[in-house]
């Protein structure tokens, strides 16, 4: 093991440098400060769709941004540096301590702006590293390369710094998947858990939208060697709806990330699926999951990455969680201790590096 990640052992590694992992306090684990996601857009068919596609987002159209969020181009950029400094500092004024930013570079990650940001707001960053789903990738630069090539610049990011700063990642993710899962995503995947097995960071995985696409994910990490307890799933809330699905995927060491609250009723039709938990649906799975014995490898979040979900455009903000969500699950039963580890022990033992040996 190299003295570098020696050093980052039980720590976690924020954008401003390592943090002892009692620290870390209220964490949001899967959110984005700064994003371009119009990799996902929808193709405009008429010349009325077209016209709504090139709108900036506004009152008069968010309704429609909600239902239809990947119609409008604007709502899935989210790259005002003041806007999102706004937007954070709400977070931190109910009490948040840290955020986990996913963004990669397929998604036009800044580590720059991440720094200003954290200093601006107060709030600890963890910066993503790794590639999105294959939509977004660029295909001629991906098939060049090896997995050992795409591997060794994720642990470069790591132990060195991102885009020639010193500006390091904190974790490897979110690794963009899709069903069915296509070869260049296969590699982005196995060289994601090649990195893990030789940095310790942990791993965020970001599954295709079908029931068996996550138990696939796991199988071919487990082909890399890489370390299941230190993995998680995203987006549980729209992949994974049968129980003993969720409970092979907690068996198997993996943990779950229920990460879209405060997405309510409606998943865009256009990604596939309309299935979707609500709060008090996530309440219950957690519920669930916690009395299977499972409760400490559980992670919750926003996954904020269209700007209709801004409280500047009437959306929840990424204070939904402390202001609404831990209100309704007190009346829903769950303990203070379990909120705790929801909140701060889970992810302070989940993005703290790990001893990778030898």
């Amino acid at each position: 093991m190299s003295s570098g990640n020696q050093v980052l052992v039980g720590k976690v590694q924020t954008v401003l440098g390592p943090l002892a992992k009692e620290d870390i306090g209220i964490t949001l684990s899967h959110e984005h400060c700064l994003i371009d996601i119009t990799c996902t857009a929808r193709q405009p068919t008429d010349e009325k769709e077209r016209q709504r596609a090139s709108e900036t987002l506004s009152f008069k159209n968010v309704g429609y941004a909600r239902y239809h969020p990947l119609e409008i181009r604007d709502n899935l950029l989210m790259l005002d540096e003041e806007l999102a400094i706004s937007e954070l500092r709400q977070f931190k004024e109910v009490g948040g301590q840290t955020l986990v930013d996913m963004t990669n570079d397929d998604l036009k990650r800044n580590p720059r702006a991440l720094v200003r940001i954290s200093k601006a707001t107060g709030l600890n960053i963890l910066m993503g590293s790794g590639y999105y789903e294959g939509a977004a990738q660029d295909a001629g630069k991906m098939e060049k390369r090896t997995e050992e090539d795409i591997a060794t610049e994720i642990v470069a990011d790591i132990r060195k710094g991102a885009h020639g700063t010193e500006i390091r990642a904190g974790v490897i993710g979110e690794i963009g998947c899709s069903w069915p899962l296509k070869e260049l995503e296969r590699k982005s995947l196995r060289a994601a858990g090649m990195a893990q097995r030789e940095t310790g960071a942990p791993l965020v995985v970001h599954p295709g939208r079908n029931e068996k696409a996550p138990e696939e994910l796991v199988n071919i990490l487990k082909e890399v060697g890489a370390d299941l307890g230190h993995t998680v799933i995203c987006h549980i809330d729209r992949t994974v709806f049968e129980a003993e699905n969720r409970y092979r995927l907690a068996e198997a060491g993996c943990f779950l990330a229920y990460d879209i609250w405060g997405t309510e009723g409606h998943y865009p039709r256009a990604l596939s699926i309309t299935d979707i938990l609500n709060d008090t649906q996530r309440i219950a799975a957690i519920n669930d999951l916690t009395a299977k014995g499972y409760g400490r490898q559980i992670l919750i979040s926003h996954d904020i990455c269209w700007k209709c979900r801004y409280t500047t455009f009437g959306g929840h903000g990424y204070t939904h969680i402390l202001s609404n969500a831990v209100p309704l699950m007190k009346d829903r039963g769950v303990s203070e201790s379990d909120i705790g580890n929801l909140l701060v022990r889970n992810p302070s033992r989940f993005f703290a590096f790990g001893n990778v040996g030898q």
